[in-house]
């Protein structure tokens, strides 16, 4: 049996389908009850915060592999709890979801939750392999209302270029990760197939859509203001806002490289944001 954390996520909802597909045993877990959690054949939905590692126990009972992704930026996850309540279960294999900025950015106080994550996760008695996944295309979903409303999308630095990587292709490499061999004490690094700038990505959303979109650049305080707002659902704590900034538009060599390890762990290219603006255009 395999336990997902996060399984109403980006990637989580994914992943679930595709060992469910495979005819894997699943246990979908989400913290939030009102969550939608899957209900077909195989998958066995559960409850529990992160924050709280004795919550995660119950669903941990008899499981071989477990998929560690935890919200925001790991902060508030005692990562050593969590690695022992799993260790306990007899959990064989663990994957942790992280972040390419830890690798890139070691020290920035934006991940250094992360990083102690990671830490506690290289430490355990268990095989681990560690994803680390730059900016996601559906990030892009942030820009659904401004889209419907007027056509446009307001976003920072729109020329800075960066491999964004498709959810789906995250979570085909934890699949793979979590039921295969030879992938124990890996870190993967997660990109997308070629670096698209934010302008060049509004391109591939109005292609999908069949209307035009004008984008509107912001400056960075612009930026800054609308990400850490008082109020809004997915306003960001000051350091993960500076952090965020910084890869967006000051991104090192190694953020703006394409990564070899998707198709080296899928024998095939890694998708492309255009696949990814078509599959989503209803959204739009």
């Amino acid at each position: 049996m395999i336990v997902i954390t996060g399984a109403t996520g980006n990637v989580g909802q994914p992943l679930v389908e595709l060992l469910a597909d495979g005819g894997h045993t699943v246990t979908a877990v989400s913290r939030a009850k009102s969550a939608p959690l899957p209900t077909r054949p195989g998958v066995v939905p559960a409850v529990a915060d992160l924050s709280d590692a004795a919550t995660l126990a119950p669903a941990l009972t008899g499981a071989d592999a477990l998929f560690l992704i935890v919200s925001g930026a790991g902060a508030h996850v005692d990562g050593p709890a969590l690695m022992k309540h799993a260790e306990a279960a007899g959990v064989r294999r663990v994957v942790l979801l992280s972040s390419q900025a830890v690798g890139t950015r070691p020290g920035t106080p934006s991940h250094a939750p992360l990083a102690e994550l990671e830490e506690a996760v290289r430490s355990s008695a268990m095989e681990w392999t560690i994803l680390h996944p730059g900016g996601f295309a559906s990030n892009a979903l942030a820009w659904v209302p401004t889209i419907k409303e007027m056509n446009a999308v307001h976003a920072p630095y729109g020329d800075v270029a960066l491999p964004v990587v498709d959810p789906l292709d995250i979570a085909e490499v934890a699949a793979v990760a979590l039921t295969e061999d030879g992938h124990s004490g890996r870190t993967y690094e997660i990109t997308g197939p070629a670096a698209t700038t934010p302008r060049e990505r509004v391109e591939e959303i109005a292609a999908a859509i069949g209307r035009p979109l004008e984008f509107i650049e912001l400056t960075p305080e612009e930026a800054r203001g609308q990400m850490s707002a008082p109020g809004k659902a997915n306003s960001m704590p000051p350091a993960v806002v500076e952090g965020t900034l910084a890869i967006l538009g000051h991104p090192t060599a190694a953020e703006q490289a394409v990564s070899p390890h998707v198709e080296e762990v899928l024998g095939r290219p890694a998708r492309g944001f255009g696949e990814w603006a078509r599959r989503f255009a209803a959204a739009y």
